[in-house]
C-alpha cells in the first residue's frame, strides 16, 4: 500500500490491527491510531518536529504557540485559529463555544463522579509522570456532551487517552474493571481454548496476516486490547476472524498457485 501525496511522492504505508486499536504507520513516521469508535491519535517521528503546521500544532515543543493559522498569524483564539483551517471556504464558521456540562447540567454530577478515576488512587503511579488535570477537565465534559446514545463511550474513550499517555511514561495502569469499560476479551476465545487476554500494556506489533512480517516501521508504544498467545503451529493471527491461523488466505493462493506450476 501508498500514500501518494501531491508531489509525486509515494510512500509506503501498512495498516494492522493492535490490541483495541488499527494502526496505519507509513514508513517516513507517521502513525495513526484509532480505537474503531471516537478516538483517534496521530504520531510522528522527531525529524517532523518544527516542520508540521495544522489543527495539531507546529510540534516544536512548546504548546503555547500552536495557535498558527494558514497564513502563518499566531491567534489567542482558538476559534480564529480552527476557522483560519477550514478546507473549504463554503464550510461555516464556527462561531461559538459551550461548555457541554453548561449545556447539559444534569449530567455533570454523574460525570464529575466517574472521571475522577482519573485523579484517584488507581493512577497514583502515573500522577507524578502525567499530570491527571486536563485530562479530568477533558474527560468531564466529554462525559457531559456525550449523551444521545453511547453513554458511556465518551468517558470510556477519555479515561483510555490518560491511560494511554502513562503508559508512554513507562507507567501501566490496569484500569478496566468488569463494572468500568469492560473489554470482554474471552469472547474471541474458542470452547476449548484461552489464546485471547485482555492486557492494559500489550505488545506493540505481531505476526498478523496483514503484517505478516510482525515488524513496524516505527517505534509503537504499548497499547492496550485483546492479544492472542498464538503457538507456533499457528503463529499469525487473521485479523478478520481473529483467530490464529497456520497459512493466511493470501499466502494460501499464491501456495496453491506455486503447487500448480
Amino acid at each position: 500500500n501508498e500514500v501518494l501525496y501531491d508531489n509525486g511522492t509515494e510512500i509506503p504505508y501498512k495498516i494492522h490491527t493492535v490490541g483495541i486499536y488499527l494502526v496505519v504507520e507509513a514508513k517516513n513516521g507517521l502513525v495513526i491510531f484509532w480505537d474503531k469508535k471516537t478516538s483517534l491519535q496521530i504520531k510522528l517521528k522527531a525529524s517532523f518536529k518544527g516542520k508540521v503546521c495544522g489543527l495539531c500544532g507546529n510540534y516544536d515543543g512548546n504548546g503555547k504557540n500552536d495557535f498558527v493559522t494558514r497564513v502563518g498569524e499566531e491567534v489567542v483564539e482558538p476559534l480564529e485559529f480552527g476557522n483560519s483551517w477550514r478546507v473549504s471556504s463554503t464550510c461555516p464558521k464556527a462561531s461559538g463555544f459551550n461548555r457541554p456540562c453548561d449545556l447539559r447540567p444534569e449530567r455533570e454530577a454523574w460525570a464529575v463522579k466517574h472521571c475522577s478515576i482519573i485523579k484517584s488512587d488507581v493512577f497514583s503511579s502515573c500522577h507524578a509522570s502525567v499530570d491527571p488535570t486536563p485530562y479530568y477537565d477533558v474527560c468531564v465534559q466529554d462525559t457531559c456532551a456525550c449523551d444521545s446514545g453511547g453513554d458511556c463511550e465518551c468517558f470510556c474513550t477519555a479515561v483510555a487517552a490518560y491511560a494511554a499517555a502513562c503508559s508512554e511514561q513507562g507507567a501501566c495502569i490496569s484500569w478496566r474493571t468488569p463494572t468500568i469499560c469492560p473489554l470482554f476479551c474471552d469472547y474471541y476465545n474458542s470452547p476449548d481454548g484461552c489464546e485471547w487476554h485482555y492486557k492494559p500494556c500489550g505488545q506493540p506489533c505481531m505476526k498478523t496476516c496483514r503484517n505478516p512480517s510482525g515488524v513496524c516501521f516505527n517505534a509503537i508504544p504499548p497499547l492496550e486490547g485483546c492479544f492472542p498467545q498464538c503457538p507456533q503451529e499457528t503463529p499469525f493471527l487473521d485479523e478478520e476472524k481473529m483467530k490464529c491461523v497456520k497459512i493466511c488466505e493470501g499466502q494460501l493462493l499464491f501456495y496453491t498457485y506455486f503447487i500448480l506450476i
